[in-house]
């Protein structure tokens, strides 16, 4: 008996052959490069959460007792990957010593920093972009409120 089978006879009947892999390969087309997206509210909310619980030097465990919070839900939240209720933000905030508002407007810095640059057009979901009578500035970030837990207000 031979131990060299032929090429066809390894091929399973009824299966499509391969094709050879020496053959040209179609260009890469070279069109619009997709803007970047901008970053989900769940993502950033979660970013600020991280950093300010990190910059306290504190353990998800730590935060999570005083928010009366699961450890396993914070840490989701702080991946981004769960949409928190209000209370719950509200609970992790004050765990953190922050107000909802300060909270809020940690987020919003982040926010403004993460925006395409001046110049770029943002990426919008609405069917239809707003009107230059309805465009406003946006104001650069500023911190001095987190020292009167002032309320930033989120349209």
């Amino acid at each position: 008996m031979s131990s060299q089978v032929s090429e066809e006879a390894r091929e399973a009947p009824g299966r499509p052959v391969p094709a050879p892999t020496d053959a040209p390969q179609p260009a890469p087309t070279e069109g619009p490069q997709p803007a970047p997206r901008e970053p989900l509210w769940r993502e950033l909310v979660g970013a600020v959460l991280r950093r300010e619980r990190r910059a306290q030097r504190r353990t998800l465990r730590q935060v999570a007792d005083v928010a009366r919070i699961s450890l396993p839900y914070l840490s989701e939240i702080e991946r981004g990957r769960k949409e928190a209720s209000s209370e719950v933000l509200a609970a992790a905030a004050r765990a953190l010593g922050l107000g909802l508002g300060d909270l809020l407007s940690l987020v919003h810095g982040e926010l403004v920093r993460s925006a395409p640059p001046h110049g770029e057009p943002a990426l919008r979901s609405a069917s239809r972009p707003l009107s230059a009578a309805r465009r406003r500035p946006v104001a650069a970030p500023n911190r001095s409120h987190l020292s009167h837990r002032g309320l930033c207000l989120a349209a």
